[in-house]
């Protein structure tokens, strides 16, 4: 398929957006929904859809690479040392297979809802109302005072409780890094443990969202755009690394309340154009 320079300007700016949502609390299907409304949808959706969850992916990659290979490294020896006497792993072997357990609703949910969400609950309305829960979630939860466990201290019944929060963020405005984050505040963790937790909890999710669209990609009839695909992956995949380090370092000194603000702003310019009937 032949693509215009328009389609590449296209890919460039959902991979800013793709790159500033996912990772912040704000809600990345939510935003690219509104975007789609705008833009139009000119070029094939599977474009976008690959390429930005392989962007996505890659940042989170590249910025925990070091994470990624402790945690391979210890699980693997922990295995092999304990079997699955989880209590005698070490803390990276034990955080890998947390991260695969807090994985798991997601999955479940993705797999047995996905139609269901992709065909009833989409829209502007849904996500106008869902930045503004969501904003009151995410202000309730960073006021916790007892938020102040490591991720050393993350545990089985914690990681499910907040796999379960990543699952609801497959309703478009929720915000699965949002979630994930309020989800672990609420449940003792400071704000950086939080966020480093959900961003680790995200890989397995993303990478199997993007080979689910790549199958579709490869076997459907759709016709795929490879040159936009691979635009807004690095674009999505560069922005995304950078995000993370300045959302990590923000967090280190600030609160959530400007992602409070700004959800709030956005649901009420949201629901008001639907109101008007702009959307």
């Amino acid at each position: 398929m032949d693509a215009s320079a328009a389609d590449y300007l296209r890919a460039v700016i959902l991979g800013v957006i793709q790159a500033l949502t996912e990772f912040l609390p704000i809600s990345s299907s939510g935003h690219l929904l509104l975007a789609g409304e705008v833009m139009g949808e000119e070029i094939s959706s599977l474009t976008f859809d690959v390429g930005l969850h392989v962007g996505t992916l890659a940042a989170v990659l590249i910025y925990f690479w070091r994470d990624w290979t402790g945690m391979a490294r210890s699980s693997t020896v922990d295995l092999m040392r304990h079997r699955w006497h989880l209590a005698r792993w070490s803390v990276q072997g034990r955080l890998a297979s947390l991260v695969v357990l807090g994985t798991l609703p997601a999955v479940l949910a993705g797999a047995t809802l996905d139609n269901v969400i992709e065909a009833q609950v989409r829209g502007a309305t849904v996500v106008g109302v869902m930045l503004l829960l969501g904003a009151g979630l995410l202000w309730l939860a960073d006021r916790t005072d007892s938020a102040r466990d490591g991720l050393g201290e993350m545990d089985a019944g914690r990681s499910t409780a907040i796999g379960i929060a990543q699952a609801v963020a497959l309703i478009p405005g929720v915000s699965r890094s949002g979630m994930t984050i309020a989800a672990a505040r609420f449940l003792g963790f400071d704000r950086i443990s939080a966020a480093r937790f959900s961003f680790l909890l995200s890989a397995p999710v993303v990478a199997g969202a993007a080979l689910l669209k790549i199958g579709q990609a490869v076997a459907g009839d759709e016709v795929v755009a490879w040159g936009p695909l691979m635009v807004g992956a690095l674009t999505s995949g560069v922005c995304g690394v950078l995000v993370i380090r300045a959302l990590l370092g923000y967090m280190q000194r600030r609160t959530l309340a400007v992602f409070v603000w700004y959800r709030i702003a956005l649901g009420l310019t949201v629901l008001a154009a639907v109101a008007g009937g702009l959307l």
